[in-house]
């Protein structure tokens, strides 16, 4: 078995990076899972997330936090980094973004059990930080999810 991620058809990952003006899905890829067979955790944090408040215009900054536990399908870094940037121009409340990134991730991967959260930094003295989870349906991690979200500080 290959090595290379470009054999799993990914277009982001080796080439010339172009980032969108604009909130952009459709610049997430995956890549298939090679270790199935047991659980693990993914985390990636994003310490220079920008989005635009929605009323004010105002750049909002954030460190994301992403953790999933993946199933057959994982998120390219490289995509991951792009879809991530076109919420720089976007306008949407924190909230909304945290939300927004783990629907959209789920739609995408399908993963067992994923959790976002958003660090924001202050803004007229009030800092905010969305957390949102999900656990797959009838299974396990839907309890996981549960319990996470019940313990969430």
């Amino acid at each position: 078995m290959s090595d290379n991620r470009k054999d799993e058809g990914l277009k982001a990952l080796g080439a010339k990076t172009k980032y969108s003006d604009n909130y952009a899905p459709e610049v997430l890829e995956t890549f298939v899972n090679k270790h199935q067979d047991h659980d693990y955790w993914v985390r990636f944090n994003c310490p220079e997330f920008t989005t635009l408040c929605p009323i004010t215009g105002q750049p909002d900054f954030a460190e994301i936090r992403i953790s999933y536990i993946p199933d057959v399908k994982m998120v390219e870094s490289k995509s991951l980094k792009l879809y991530l940037f076109s919420f720089r121009n976007h306008g949407d409340f924190h909230e909304d973004c945290v939300n927004v990134i783990m629907r959209d991730l789920i739609s995408l991967m399908d993963p067992k059990y994923i959790e976002v959260t958003g660090l924001f930094t202050p803004r007229g003295g009030i800092s905010i930080y969305p957390y949102a989870n999900y656990g797959r349906p009838g299974t396990a991690y839907e309890q996981l999810a549960r319990e996470r979200f019940a313990t969430h500080e």
